[in-house]
């Protein structure tokens, strides 16, 4: 029985990679340095485990950014956020495997990164409807 569970979640995993194909292919993509995670956690968990990191310089790269974090703690995803065009905006989060990294990595706030001062807090859990102005239109 195990074999159809495997082969259930391979399926699945297939459909995620697909899924981010199209968003590269879109060019509204996240930057995706790794993924160790087969079995999605709630968001609100892997937010939990995640930072917000600011002012990053926009010729970084994932796997610079999750160099500079990794004396913080097991990163599982790096993802910078590009605009439309595949630009990417000078911000990304980071996913860690356990929470305890979190205050870590926080205190690399103001640290340097590419000859820029980063910002680094805790990733915030998006609720819908807030932020979006007036009357959440």
């Amino acid at each position: 029985m195990t074999d159809l569970n495997d082969v259930d979640a391979l399926k699945r995993r297939i459909q995620k990679l697909e899924a981010e194909k199209a968003q590269l292919q879109r060019g509204t993509s996240d930057v995706v340095m790794s993924t160790l995670d087969f079995v999605e956690d709630p968001k609100e968990e892997i937010d939990k485990r995640s930072i917000y990191v600011g002012q990053v310089d926009y010729q970084a790269q994932p796997q610079e950014l999750g160099q500079h974090f990794a004396e913080c703690g097991t990163v599982n995803r790096v993802t910078i956020i590009c605009d439309a065009d595949g630009n990417p905006k000078g911000f990304a989060y980071i996913e860690f495997s356990e929470e305890h990294s979190v205050p870590i990595a926080e205190t690399l706030d103001g640290s340097e990164f590419k000859g820029r001062l980063i910002k680094v807090s805790r990733k915030r859990t998006n609720v819908p409807g807030m932020g979006k102005g007036k009357g959440g239109k």
